[in-house]
């Protein structure tokens, strides 16, 4: 029979977290009675990581590991998790016991309360470094409203609690594990936060590193063309290139303007700035017209990707 829980953890380097954490996740589920499998994805750990979890997979049934030969990152990791996934509702936490397990029965509670299909916790006291929290605040309250227009207050947190279908058909890699509520919510799924109770870091360090900031920004940029642009590159291309083409259209006119008055404009460096800004965006809205020319031709089954609630 099933489990109805499936709980996620992709797992890098944690070997001394490893037995409380397992111990927390039972007392939690013992508290709900609740049906539940492990799934470990051990993400190329260089420590006891990987014997430690073949050890517990052998003494516990519900305990699953799959482990890589080399780091792969944690979206990999998601991913593989949820397509092994059995439950009808999944969960996901990070190793290192600063997310409380006892928090997962307020993702269950915060679920039922509207039928959510995806609940994010909100480390609302957050017990990390002062970077961390500041990177974190300036992500959620600022550079997210701004280019997507929705508000999340933690939305890196490792906590979530999904519905079966949601995490299945979800696609993320590379850093993308980052903005899964901003993904789900506009693939049509209904997202929920709730506060959860965040702890100090007992086990090992921290893999967060203070250029972190720098790999975000490229993982946002591709978030922003996937969420805006990913059925309409054309728009984005067109917009660009046509400002282009309006800053040298707009030089080329004065530029005409002085040599209909008798001005030599042959030696101006305007004039080069000119024909430059007119070739770029030109050719920006023609790669547009390309890029939008193979997202549709390339799209062999239109309403596969349409997200579809029901259909009798």
């Amino acid at each position: 029979m099933n489990p109805e829980y499936s709980v996620v953890i992709p797992v890098l380097n944690e070997d001394e977290s490893l037995s409380e954490l397992i111990a927390r996740i039972k007392e939690a589920f013992e508290v709900l009675d609740k049906k539940y499998e492990i799934i470990f994805i051990d993400d190329g750990s260089s420590d006891n990581t990987f014997s430690l979890l073949q050890k517990y997979a052998r003494d516990n049934s519900h305990i699953h590991v799959i482990s890589f030969r080399r780091n792969m990152g944690k979206s990999t990791a998601l991913s593989l998790g949820f397509q092994k996934a059995k439950g009808d509702f999944i969960i996901t936490m990070d190793a290192d016991l600063q997310d409380d397990p006892a928090n997962i029965a307020r993702l269950i509670e915060g679920q039922k309360s509207g039928d959510f299909d995806l609940v994010s916790g909100w480390r609302k006291n957050r017990k990390d470094s002062i970077l961390k929290v500041i990177n974190s605040k300036f992500f959620n309250n600022f550079v997210i409203p701004l280019l997507f227009g929705s508000h999340f207050n933690d939305m890196n947190s490792g906590l979530k609690l999904y519905k079966k279908d949601l995490a299945k058909d979800i696609k993320i890699y590379g850093g993308m594990h980052r903005f899964i509520p901003i993904l789900a919510s506009e693939m049509g799924f209904k997202v929920k936060e709730v506060p959860t109770q965040h702890n100090p870091r007992k086990y090992g360090h921290s893999k967060y590193k203070s250029t972190k900031i720098f790999t975000d920004i490229p993982d946002l940029i591709t978030m922003y063309f996937l969420v805006k642009y990913t059925r309409r590159p054309l728009h984005f291309f067109s917009k660009l290139g046509g400002s282009l083409l309006l800053v040298g259209s707009l030089i080329l006119l004065y530029l005409i303007i002085l040599k209909l008055f008798g001005e030599a404009i042959g030696d101006r460096p305007l004039l080069i700035f000119g024909v430059l800004f007119v070739i770029a965006g030109l050719q920006t809205i023609f790669t547009g017209l390309l890029a939008d020319l193979m997202v549709n031709f390339s799209r062999s089954d239109t309403q596969k990707d349409l997200p579809i609630r029901f259909e009798s």
